[in-house]
């Protein structure tokens, strides 16, 4: 046990620093394979949790997150930035030392309001301040970035951070339905984004989402 708690520290500290590095990149494929890592290193952690608690719902959820973030969700944002031709994010609302600043900042929240819960004796408790870390960086992303894209992708983050979150709650995670649901209501989610940030760049030749304030009768 001892052993697989401080695996899954390791991988949850990973996830933390991936998520920084998402916060201060700029450019679109490195932001979609720092999110594969970032899953990756998620599924791993649902794996070792099913591993030490028996939980074979787990290992599914595990072996979806692979398929789903790890490949299909990546080569799908991948094959849209080629599609669209654009492949930097522009004019963010705050520059990158500063959106660095404010997730450390956030970080630091994460890991005040989840410390009565870390002293639990639980395989995973200590990943609950990274899942908050997620949650809250997630939505900075989505304030702090205009272009669609980068922001389906901080929705993603937040969605990771929300699976965390259940990791560390539960050691033996959501119900197995409840986690597919979740999960395929994600996926749907981007598709439809995906979709519409298309669309996005047809009607606008931007993807700049503050350009929909056009539409205002």
């Amino acid at each position: 046990m001892d052993i697989g708690s401080h695996v899954i520290t390791l991988m949850a500290a990973l996830i933390l620093v991936v998520q920084l590095l998402m916060t201060a990149q700029r450019q679109l494929p490195t932001s979609i394979r720092l999110f594969a890592i970032q899953s990756l290193l998620l599924a791993a952690i649902a794996a070792v949790v099913a591993y030490y608690h028996n939980a074979s719902h787990v290992y599914i959820v595990a072996g979806l997150t692979l398929a789903g973030k790890v490949f299909f969700l990546p080569w799908l944002l991948n094959r849209l930035v080629q599609r669209i031709q654009i492949h930097q994010e522009i004019e963010p609302l705050f520059n990158a030392p500063t959106s660095m600043l404010i997730c450390g900042g956030l970080t630091l929240l994460g890991y005040v309001v989840a410390r009565p819960f870390t002293s639990l004796e639980r395989l995973g408790n200590n990943t609950l301040p990274v899942a908050l870390t997620l949650l809250l960086t997630g939505f900075f992303l989505m304030i702090n970035c205009r272009k669609a894209l980068t922001q389906v992708l901080a929705l993603l983050t937040v969605e990771n951070g929300v699976m965390l979150a259940a990791v560390a709650v539960a050691s033996y995670g959501m119900p197995l339905v409840v986690e597919l649901g979740i999960f395929f209501d994600v996926l749907v989610a981007v598709m439809v984004l995906g979709i519409l940030v298309y669309r996005i760049r047809e009607t606008f030749a931007s993807m700049d989402t503050s350009k929909l304030n056009q539409l205002k009768g």
